[in-house]
């Protein structure tokens, strides 16, 4: 194999998936300083940000992944050069991105009683409710910035999405150290500040994108003067069709995660606490190979475009590649590390709540053993996902990821999270079969279809 024909690929799909991967490290890092401060105040805080999360994910991975529709269809028409498609298909986007993110807070806002059904620890409940009142009503911004920001990877310019993520977090974290610790004159807020300081930071996120695009010229006509009410049926049944497919993927992906959150509230609040910091870790080199799946998307979504197959192939396997390697330096990192870094998460000079914090990181330093084993599965998955939606195939790829997440993943999280059996780390091991069946399942589409393109436009051919 001429690994050179790869490897000459890397420089142009990083400068893409950069951007992107800052831009997604950016939503997470917004969960990483909210975790990191709010761990100061106690582990029941802890855990009531991660419970009130798991409702928030659930719905984030519906508006997020519905978002990532407009992405390969922007990423066609652009290489086509037909800007008025460029323009009714971000118009109609918008308008179902805005419409989902109303109703993704509705369902959120309303779903709170569950918290009390769902045989939680009592006082993690009652910290979580009106942090969840708050960061509810943040997913309409956020889901709208995803309209926004599909659009702009769809145009291939990744890098001012990542510009307002940045300015996002320097809000957060001031809000955050003002609210939460009631610095400078501001109350005391406690983990309801770190809420307020996410809710704001959305908005301060998708009006400053907003305003970078209209500054290009390039795209200032393509985000203005939008009737936003004036509709067109087929445009927005084309991307409600691929759309919804893409929502459930990561809505199965997400739902597994979220369902190792519950798990180990049965199992109390110091696992649930310890998972919720090994969650978030893996999260954030997760996020790395969602960029790459950006650029999978992107680049594949041109190459469709333009129905050169066999360099479709050639790109997405160089993307792959380069994924997987970084994913090997994320396994060795977290298997080298896995004692020192949840010591990040806790006060371990909190006299009061000493025995509780070297329980959570016991638990949580185990847990990075098996997420440094599903960092390769993980980031195949994903990126085979971003390629197989440039291709605008989605149905088959929904199927496999409910196949793999909760056919095959949730039954081995269910009977090895039993506290007789293995616990917290048994829940992380049905992730870590639900993600490697996943990742074998999604390759095997991707190189059947792509191989049956090419011998297709072949017989054309000749």
């Amino acid at each position: 194999m001429n690994l050179a024909k790869y490897t000459s690929e890397f420089k142009y799909n990083w400068q893409l998936a950069a951007p992107v991967m800052l831009g997604m490290l950016g939503h997470t890092f917004v969960s990483f300083i909210d975790n990191i401060m709010v761990g100061q105040l106690g582990t029941a805080e802890l855990a009531a940000v991660s419970l009130g999360n798991s409702f928030m994910f659930i719905a984030m991975s519906l508006g997020i992944g519905f978002s990532t529709a407009i992405t390969p269809l922007i990423a066609e028409a652009d290489a086509a050069e037909n800007f008025d498609k460029v323009k009714a298909t971000f118009k109609h986007g918008l308008f179902l991105c805005t419409t989902l993110g109303i109703l993704m807070f509705l369902m959120v806002f309303f779903s709170k009683p569950l918290l009390y059904l769902m045989k939680q620890p009592i006082e993690v409940v009652e910290l979580a409710i009106p942090y969840l009142n708050l960061v509810a009503f943040s997913l309409i911004p956020l889901i709208v910035f995803q309209a926004f920001k599909q659009f702009s990877d769809g145009m291939s310019m990744t890098r001012y999405p990542m510009y307002a993520t940045i300015i996002a977090n320097v809000a957060n974290v001031i809000l955050n150290y003002l609210l939460i610790f009631g610095k400078f004159g501001f109350p005391e807020m406690g983990i309801v500040g770190a809420a307020y300081g996410t809710l704001l930071s959305r908005f301060v996120m998708v009006l400053y994108l907003w305003w970078l695009l209209t500054q290009k010229e390039r795209t200032k006509r393509l985000v203005t003067n939008i009737k936003f009410f004036v509709l067109d049926k087929l445009m927005l049944k084309k991307i409600i069709s691929l759309g919804a497919p893409s929502a459930m993927q990561m809505f199965f992906e997400v739902a597994i995660f979220t369902a190792a959150i519950w798990l180990s509230g049965l199992l109390g609040k110091n696992p649930q606490a310890a998972n919720q910091i090994a969650l978030n870790l893996s999260s954030m080199t997760f996020m790395v190979a969602m960029g790459l799946s950006v650029a999978a998307m992107i680049r594949v979504g041109n190459q469709k475009g333009l129905q050169n197959y066999i360099e479709l192939r050639r790109i997405a396997f160089s993307i792959f590649f380069l994924g997987v390697i970084l994913a090997v330096g994320f396994a060795i990192i977290f298997f080298s590390f896995h004692k020192i870094l949840p010591n990040v998460y806790v006060d371990l000079n909190d006299a009061q709540n000493y025995t509780d914090n070297m329980e959570v990181i016991k638990i949580a330093s185990t847990l990075l053993i098996a997420a440094a084993f599903f960092q390769i599965s993980d980031s195949i998955q994903v990126m085979v996902l971003g390629a197989l939606r440039g291709l605008q195939d989605v149905a088959i790829p929904t199927l496999i990821t409910f196949i793999a997440y909760w056919l095959i993943g949730f039954p081995v999280s269910y009977f090895l999270g039993k506290e007789e059996m293995y616990g917290s780390f048994g829940i992380w091991l049905g992730l870590l079969a639900g993600l490697t069946s996943a990742s074998i399942l999604l390759f095997l589409r991707f190189n059947y279809l792509t191989q049956k393109l090419i011998q297709t436009k072949h017989n054309e051919l000749t």
